[in-house]
């Protein structure tokens, strides 16, 4: 469906791409499907460092993600290159240190793209999604829990930004967003 607007790119970020981005991203994709917008976002997720290239997302993570109907499995692990500061257009990260790693790589006309993902979920004041890697089970639950809060704000983002660039033209088939 073409509501007039051209897409919208955003890419998932932390630091080895097995846990909190992919699930940002996994978490995000389903939002995107639910509302029909699947044909002007797209999304993908990378990590700053390289530790598990080419590796699916973490097994406490796709089982979390499994858990509330979200498929993580098809994903798979990268490196941010340096060709996706110009690809996308929202590049957020997961917490600051991995926003401060993009800094120091992003070139300066596409710094305007970099902010945490939290930023989209303000009502929760945190400003970072922790990283649940060397904790139990429930790190990968509250995981989950913020990055569904802040994907709900961005997605709401997102809507606005479309609906004004298609200038308030009626847009059948963007469906409600889930509640908060």
């Amino acid at each position: 469906m073409d509501y007039g607007v051209s897409k919208v790119s955003i890419l998932f970020i932390c630091m080895g791409n097995i846990c909190r981005s992919p699930t940002a991203h996994g978490v995000f994709q389903h939002m995107v499907e639910q509302t029909g917008l699947s044909r002007q976002v797209e999304i993908d997720s990378a990590g700053t460092h390289a530790y598990h290239l080419g590796n699916p997302p973490d097994a406490r993570a796709q089982a979390a993600a499994r858990r509330r109907g979200i498929d993580l499995s098809m994903q798979r692990a990268r490196r941010v290159q340096s060709t996706d500061f110009k690809r996308f257009d929202y590049i957020l990260a997961m917490d600051e240190e991995n926003l401060k790693s993009l800094r120091t790589i992003c070139p300066p006309q596409h710094a305007h793209k970099l902010s945490l993902l939290m930023e989209y979920a303000p009502e929760l004041r945190m400003r970072e999604v922790p990283d649940p890697y060397y904790g139990g089970a429930s790190g990968f639950e509250q995981v989950l829990d913020l990055v569904e809060a802040a994907s709900i704000g961005l997605l709401r983002h997102l809507r606005q930004r479309m609906l004004i660039a298609a200038e308030g033209a009626k847009r059948p088939g963007i469906r409600p967003l889930p509640d908060a």
